[in-house]
């Protein structure tokens, strides 16, 4: 049996969450990937383990992940019924709803027809009575704000969440739910939005939101799909996601465009004795508005490597001018 590693809260940074009682892990793991019914169980529990024992204590899941849709909360579920079940109360478990999950007019989007079954659904599958963060995946274009918010809102009321989030809306929308929000006295509390080194849009559009309303973020695709890492700094790697010819979010083309920025960015990771991963999720961090940043592990190593991050989070004004005019010779990817 399972037992969890009793110094692991001496090394991890616990970051508050906005104005609100609630902390998070600095680093964050995502089961996006390789926790769905294609991966071995195995060694999804040894990265559930080795994350907990560094002190990671959130843990994101998404009712559409997997493969297959679904899958990936059923085997988390499993895991928190067997090892995990006595340290329930240690961890933040998220899940969404809003992308595909099944066919017809109900099986996406957010409405509250879609919020409600949905998480209905993903509590069955994972086993538990609420979770601790429930997140309108994506903006519903064809449903009002006020019933996304009033479904979310009564998951609250039900407890069966504690903590509400929204996930890729913009700065505008998040400020317009926000209000909504507040007049329900929901305990809306976070944001997660997509955020790295080559994708810095949120900075001018959704931080200035998040801290004029007290709320705050946890980004993904920090490491922007492995670009970010040295990974592709000698070719692609036969058995990389970029050579894969399947995977629609990283193809060989932008390792190309990219390559020369990544190689100056690896550069300075080396003066500062960090690998580029390593200071690609410190340099998230620096940023007061996020509370979190998620990774994403294929095998327990993985989660070692990047809690490393955690051992050099600062940044001199010189470091950071020297990336901001790295950055800033890097055109647009496509």
């Amino acid at each position: 049996m399972y037992q969890a590693d009793e110094q692991r809260y001496d090394k991890m940074v616990y970051k508050r969450v906005g104005k609100s009682g609630l902390k998070l892990s600095a680093l964050s793991l995502g089961l996006w990937h390789n926790f769905g019914s294609v991966d071995e169980f195995e060694n999804q529990k040894a990265i559930i383990h080795q994350a907990f024992d560094c002190g990671i204590t959130y843990f994101d899941l998404a009712n559409n992940y997997g493969p297959v849709a679904g899958s990936a909360e059923a085997n988390f579920g499993r895991i928190m019924a067997g090892d995990m079940k006595p340290y329930r109360d240690e961890m933040i478990i998220a899940s969404k709803a809003g992308y595909y999950m099944w066919p017809g007019p109900y099986g996406e989007w957010g409405s509250k027809k879609n919020i409600i079954a949905s998480a209905n659904q993903s509590l069955k599958r994972m086993g538990l009575d609420y979770v601790d963060i429930f997140y309108s995946h994506r903006p519903d274009p064809d449903t009002p704000f006020e019933e996304t918010a009033m479904a979310l809102d009564q998951l609250v009321r039900q407890g069966k969440a504690l903590y509400i989030g929204i996930s890729n809306y913009s700065g505008k929308q998040t400020a317009e739910i926000t209000k909504i929000f507040n007049d329900l006295h929901t305990p809306f509390v976070i944001h997660q939005p997509r955020y790295n080194m080559f994708d810095r849009h949120i900075e001018k559009d959704l931080f200035p939101v998040l801290k004029r309303e007290g709320k705050a973020a946890v980004s993904f695709s920090s490491l922007a799909q492995g670009l970010l890492t040295d990974k592709y700094l000698n070719g692609i790697p036969a058995d990389s996601r970029a050579a894969k010819s399947t995977s629609p979010f990283l193809h060989p083309k932008q390792v190309d465009e990219t390559l020369s920025t990544v190689k100056k960015l690896n550069e300075v990771a080396k003066k500062r004795g960090q690998t580029l991963a390593e200071m690609a999720l410190a340099w998230n961090l620096r940023e007061p508005e996020i509370a979190s940043v998620l990774i994403g592990a294929s095998r327990p190593q993985q989660i070692l490597d990047n809690v490393k991050a955690l051992d050099h989070m600062d940044f001199s004004p010189d470091e950071l001018s020297e990336i901001d005019q790295i950055l800033a010779g890097q055109g647009q990817i496509k």
